[in-house]
């Protein structure tokens, strides 16, 4: 199992980046950065990739819209060859709050276009010349479309690595079935390891039996807020996840479409996720956080003396987590990978 952590997006990265160094040293595998409607990841990735020299850079994640599938592939190309073949390509459909209401493309057939993004980023990696005919994206583009004087063409340069791994940040059960085809990682979200099976493991099934052998196992990147410790104050690390949690469990959606309140209550959390929903919605939003049951938010952390916190280690690797996310908790991030490093090992 290894050690990643996702920088945020906000705030001031050159001081994270600082950081990112001494985290390395300390045992950190791999490091994520976001992007959403941010700075632009890859500027940043290359900033990484000077400063480290052992661990992976990925983005977690980048909308397969924005960037043209082709420009992903060379993306993909270019930030692994920086980074010395430590990069990862961590992508996903984003939503249409932010592909229709910021870069002002259509949101449609997402599913599909990411698969197509998926194929043509290994096609552009493998250097072949590009031609694609896709659900939702074909190359070149039809004489009909545009001008009829598109060519295939095939990447310059020499990638350093003849496939660059892709990651699908996916929930809904489509997306996970075909990221557990397809994918070399999958992004959950929300991720309880002891339930998580009751979410997404028929689709994780039915896309696994339908993988192709050279791909290999099916990566998968999942943790939560960590603390160890035999002094940690457990109802801190609760509450410092409440606002996150009760966003997403009652704020994001509408009544009956919400992803993430059909996650919980799948869980076997409905009733909870029912009442922080209703709460959420009429505007109690501290009313909401404090409903979120403590048996579910401590499903989604690792926190505790290191004991316990190798208990809840050993579930996620159960549940097939291979990269273990760490959300630092207090004020020395180092020591904790330190920590965190010793017990994974142990």
């Amino acid at each position: 199992m290894k050690l990643a952590m996702t920088l945020p997006y906000s705030g001031d990265f050159r001081a994270a980046a600082r950081l990112v160094p001494d985290l390395e040293r300390a045992g950190l595998d791999a490091v994520l950065l976001p992007e959403a409607y941010s700075f632009d990841v890859i500027s940043q990735i290359g900033y990484l990739a000077a400063v480290t020299e052992r661990m992976e850079l990925g983005t977690g994640i980048v909308n397969v819209y924005s960037r043209t599938p082709a420009l992903l592939g060379m993306t993909a190309a270019g930030a692994d060859h920086v980074t010395g073949g430590r990069f990862i390509l961590g992508v996903g459909a984003s939503g249409p709050q932010v592909v229709e209401g910021f870069h002002a493309l259509p949101y449609t057939k997402p599913l599909a276009r990411t698969r197509d993004v998926i194929e043509v980023v290994r096609k552009v990696v493998r250097r072949e010349v590009l031609v694609h005919d896709g659900a939702a994206v074909t190359i070149p583009l039809p004489a009909s479309a545009g001008t009829g004087l598109g060519k295939p063409l095939k990447l310059i340069n020499r990638p350093d690595r003849p496939a660059v791994p892709v990651w699908w940040a996916a929930l809904k059960s489509g997306a996970v079935t075909a990221a557990a085809e397809l994918a070399d990682g999958w992004i959950p979200f929300l991720f309880f390891p002891e339930r998580a099976d009751l979410v997404w493991g028929d689709a994780l099934a039915a896309g696994r039996a339908r993988r192709a052998p050279e791909l290999g196992p099916l990566d998968v990147l999942a943790g939560g807020r960590t603390a160890v410790g035999d002094d940690v104050d457990i109802e801190a690390v609760r509450d410092a996840i409440r606002p996150h949690v009760a966003l997403y469990v009652g704020g994001m959606g509408a009544r009956g479409k919400n992803f993430y309140n059909d996650i919980v209550a799948q869980y076997g959390f409905g009733d909870a996720a029912k009442i922080v929903q209703d709460l959420y919605l009429d505007g109690k939003k501290k009313e909401a956080e404090a409903a979120l049951p403590a048996d579910l938010l401590d499903g989604l952390v690792l926190a505790g003396p290191p004991a316990a916190v190798a208990e809840r280690v050993a579930a996620f690797r159960a549940a097939g987590v291979t990269y273990l996310e760490i959300v630092p908790h207090g004020p020395d991030p180092v020591r904790l990978v330190e920590r965190m490093r010793a017990i994974v090992d142990a």
